[in-house]
C-alpha cells in the first residue's frame, strides 16, 4: 500500500511521513518544491499543488490511502477545488482529512460525496504555534500575548500525526470525526510558566489589549480574515478544543504528550 501525505513539509505533515516510513510503509510525499523539502530518504518525494488539480495525476498513481489538508499550503485559505481533487485521486480507497476550519469545506463535502472511506482530524491549538514566542524570548525574556484568561489544551503536532496514522493504517475509523487536543488545559501563563521551568530562564508574560493583539496578528503578516478567524476562536472558542479529550489516547493506544515534552524537544528555537 502507498500512501500519498499532502501538506508533507508542514508541521503535521512531517512527523506524519516520518511516521508512517518508521513503521515501515511506502509513502509518497506532496511537495510544490521537492528539492528542499528535507524528508526521510526513505519517502519518495514528487511535485504538486493541491490548488492545482492537474498537477496531482501522478502523484496519485498507484496509490490507495491519501492524507489530505482541506487548505492551501501556501497561504492557509480554504481550498476549493475538492471535486477536481478528488477526480485525480483515482483508486484511493481511504482518506484522513487534517481539517482548518469549524465548518465542512468544499473538500469534505467533496469525500463525502465520494463515498471514501474518511475520517476527519479537528486539532486543537499547536504546540507549535508557541514558536510565534521564539524571538521575543529570546530577545527579551518576555511574551507578549492577549487573551490572556482563555484555556487551551494545546496538542503536540505529533500527537495529531499519530492519530491520522492510525486511521490511515488501521480499520475502525471510517465516518469518525476526531477532536484532537493535549492533556492538559492551559492557558498564556501556564505556557510562560512551563516555558521557564524547562528551559531554566525566567520569562515574564505580558497582557496585551485586544486591539495590541490585532496590531500584532498584523505584523505576523495575517491577512484580515484570518484576524477576524482568530478573533472569532477567542470570543467563540470550540469547547472541545479547551477541555483534554482522550482522542490520541483512544485512537493510538498512548497518552498524549504534555506542553514540557514538547518545550524540552523545541528548547533550541528559545535559546
Amino acid at each position: 500500500m502507498t500512501i500519498l501525505v499532502t501538506g508533507a513539509t508542514g508541521n503535521v505533515g512531517r512527523h506524519l511521513v516520518a511516521q508512517l516510513v518508521e513503521s515501515g510503509h511506502r509513502v509518497r510525499a506532496l511537495s510544490r518544491n521537492p528539492a528542499t523539502a528535507n524528508l526521510p530518504a526513505e519517502a519518495e518525494v514528487v511535485a504538486g499543488d493541491l490548488t492545482d488539480a492537474a498537477s496531482l495525476t501522478a502523484a496519485f498513481d498507484g496509490v490507495t490511502a491519501a492524507h489530505l489538508i482541506n487548505f492551501n499550503g501556501a497561504d492557509g485559505s480554504p481550498l476549493t477545488n475538492g471535486a477536481e481533487i478528488l477526480a485525480a485521486a483515482k483508486g484511493v480507497e481511504k482518506v484522513t482529512i487534517l481539517k482548518g476550519e469549524r465548518g465542512k469545506s468544499p473538500l469534505e463535502e467533496a469525500v463525502e460525496a465520494s463515498g471514501l472511506e474518511c475520517t476527519a482530524i479537528a486539532p486543537g491549538e499547536f504546540m507549535s504555534n508557541v514558536l510565534e514566542w521564539a524571538d521575543s524570548i529570546r530577545a527579551e525574556g518576555v511574551v507578549h500575548e492577549a487573551f490572556g484568561d482563555v484555556q487551551s489544551a494545546l496538542v503536540h503536532d505529533a500527537d495529531i500525526a499519530a492519530v491520522a496514522a492510525t486511521a490511515l493504517t488501521t480499520s475502525g475509523h471510517a465516518g469518525k470525526l476526531y477532536m484532537v487536543t493535549g492533556p492538559e488545559a492551559l492557558t498564556h501563563a501556564d505556557k510562560v510558566r512551563i516555558l521557564s521551568e524547562v528551559l531554566g530562564r525566567d520569562i515574564k508574560y505580558v497582557e496585551l489589549s485586544r486591539d495590541e493583539a490585532v496590531q500584532r496578528w498584523r505584523g505576523f503578516g495575517y491577512a484580515d480574515e484570518f484576524i477576524a478567524f482568530f478573533l472569532d476562536l477567542m470570543d467563540n472558542p470550540v469547547e472541545e478544543a479547551l477541555t483534554p479529550q482522550p482522542t490520541v489516547e483512544n485512537v493510538t493506544g498512548k497518552p498524549a504528550r504534555p506542553f514540557a515534552q514538547w518545550v524540552r524537544e523545541n528548547a533550541a528555537a528559545f535559546s
